[in-house]
């Protein structure tokens, strides 16, 4: 195949990235490449960037976790930024523990009043917002043994 001969108006020298007619353009393949590597790298930055105020909620409570994971995900699907920001300022203070006080005050008033659910003193008492390791699990229940059927005979 003999190749036409060039227009006399064309230069003589063209740049490497002007392939001959035919031919498979490496320039526009090396850049489809580079293009799908930085949206991708673009895309999990950007993740990662979102997921930030989660990351950050992991050492509170179990309760500002899951507010800051809802709000990180609201922020997600409905690109509204507030609610990202306000997941990271949540992630980034430390809420006082209400509960455990109150309940202190609950069960000495009892003790006080003297109704006492345990004579023996009152246990130790577990949050079930705490992620407290230490702390102690309510007792098991055991369901009461089962009535004897009827003897033989007898109505029920």
């Amino acid at each position: 195949m003999d190749h036409p001969a060039m227009n006399p108006a064309a230069p003589h020298y063209l740049p490497s990235f002007i392939t001959v007619p035919g031919s498979s353009d490496w320039l526009m393949t090396v850049m489809a490449f580079f293009l799908l590597a930085v949206i991708l790298s673009v895309g999990l930055l950007y993740l990662k960037l979102h997921a930030l105020p989660e990351h950050m909620a992991h050492r509170t409570n179990k309760v500002q976790l899951q507010f800051v994971a809802v709000l990180c995900l609201i922020a997600l699907f409905t690109h509204n930024h507030v609610f990202w920001i306000a997941g990271l300022l949540l992630a980034m203070i430390e809420l006082p523990d209400f509960s455990t006080p109150a309940n202190s005050i609950a069960l000495s008033l009892e003790r006080l009043s003297g109704r006492d659910r345990d004579p023996e003193g009152p246990p130790r008492w577990n949050d079930v917002l705490s992620d407290d390791p230490g702390a102690v699990p309510p007792p098991v229940r055991t369901p009461p043994a089962p009535l004897a059927p009827p003897a033989p005979g007898t109505e029920v």
